[in-house]
C-alpha cells in the first residue's frame, strides 16, 4: 500500500470515528462547565522520566509548565478568557546539566459556548493568539550553513480558530471531547529564516476520552482515573522539500494516563509521539519517542 493511500485511510478513519462519537444518547442530566472544557484543551503540565525510548537527544527530563488564569464575568457565563504563560524546557545529559533554549509560548484563548445541554453535550468555539520563541538573539544559521540550535533566534506568532464538541458515552461511562482547528502563522510575524522551512499553516485534530468512575455518581464532582488522548495534525505550506502529501507533514501523538488513588492531583502517563520536533528551533528534527512521566491532570466532571 502506498504512503498516500495510507494517509487517506488514516484521515477517513479519524473522520468517521469523530462522527460516530457524537451519536449516542443517555439519560444523564449533567452539563459540562466551560472551564472544564478549557482545562482539557489548554494542556497539562508534565515532567518526563529521562528522554524515553526512540529518536531524541539524551535528556534528564522534559518539563511542560502550563499555568492558566481564567477571566469571566460569572460562573455561568458563555464567554471565557484564558491567559497561559506556557514554558517547555529540556535538561540535557551533558556536563553541568544544561537547559538550552526553552520554548516560550505565552497565549491568550477565548472560549464561547454555543450550547451546553444535558447529558454532557456541548459545542464550543475558541480563538487563540500565541507567541512561540526560544529567547535567543544570535543568527539562525552558523557560518557553515547549519542551524544554530544553541543560540539561534527562533520566533513566530500565530492564531488558531476551532471548535470543541463534548458528549458522554454511556457504554463505557466516558466523557469524550473532540477538537478540530486551523492554525495560521502569518509569515510577516515570524522570523524570516522560517519561510520555506517551517509550516505556517496547520490543521489540528484532537480526541480526548475521560473514563469516569461510576454512573451512579454523575451528579457529583469526580475525577477520571483513566484518560486517553490522541492528536493528529497536518502541516501545510512550504516545508523544505516535502511534497503536499508527504508523510513527514503528519504529526501524531497518543497519551494514556492513570490516576492512582494515593495521588491527589498527579497522574502517571505513557506517550508516543511521531513528527517534527515541537521544541522551538529544533523543528527541523524528526522525533519518534515513547516516554513515561508524571502529569497534573486535575480536571473534574
Amino acid at each position: 500500500m502506498s504512503i498516500k493511500r495510507k494517509i487517506v485511510i488514516i484521515f477517513l478513519v479519524f473522520s468517521i470515528h469523530f462522527e460516530l462519537i457524537g451519536s449516542e444518547e443517555n439519560d444523564s442530566i449533567i452539563q459540562i462547565p466551560l472551564t472544564t472544557v478549557a482545562q482539557a484543551h489548554q494542556g497539562n503540565s508534565y515532567a518526563t522520566i529521562l528522554e524515553g525510548i526512540g529518536q531524541i537527544e539524551h535528556l534528564w527530563f522534559e518539563a511542560n509548565l502550563i499555568p492558566s488564569f481564567y477571566i469571566r464575568v460569572s460562573d455561568d457565563s458563555r464567554l471565557l478568557g484564558v491567559l497561559t504563560p506556557q514554558v517547555i524546557l529540556r535538561m540535557y545529559q551533558e556536563e553541568s546539566f544544561p537547559v538550552r533554549t526553552p520554548s516560550y509560548i505565552p497565549q491568550t484563548t477565548l472560549y464561547w459556548s454555543v450550547y451546553n445541554q444535558n447529558k454532557y453535550k456541548s459545542l464550543n468555539l475558541f480563538g487563540r493568539l500565541a507567541h512561540h520563541s526560544n529567547g535567543q538573539q544570535d543568527e539562525f544559521y552558523k557560518e557553515n550553513g547549519e542551524i544554530n540550535f544553541k543560540s539561534g533566534n527562533f520566533s513566530t506568532n500565530y492564531f488558531e480558530l476551532g471548535l470543541i464538541k463534548t458528549d458522554l458515552n454511556t457504554r463505557f461511562n466516558a466523557v469524550r471531547m473532540l477538537r478540530t482547528s486551523v492554525e495560521i502563522h502569518p509569515p510577516i510575524l515570524s522570523a524570516d529564516e522560517l519561510d520555506g522551512r517551517y509550516s505556517f499553516y496547520r490543521w489540528n485534530n484532537l480526541l480526548y476520552i475521560f473514563k469516569l468512575n461510576s454512573t451512579d455518581q454523575l451528579n457529583k464532582s469526580q475525577k477520571a482515573n483513566i484518560s486517553l488522548k490522541a492528536e493528529l495534525n497536518w502541516l501545510f505550506g512550504k516545508m523544505d522539500q516535502h511534497d503536499f502529501l508527504d508523510i513527514d507533514r503528519l504529526t501524531f501523538s497518543g497519551t494514556f494516563t492513570y490516576h492512582p488513588n494515593f495521588f491527589e492531583d498527579i497522574v502517571l502517563f505513557i506517550q508516543y509521539y511521531h513528527g517534527i520536533d515541537y521544541y522551538n528551533i529544533y523543528f527541523s528534527n524528526t522525533v519518534h519517542v515513547i516516554r513515561l512521566g508524571i502529569m497534573t491532570e486535575v480536571i473534574r466532571f
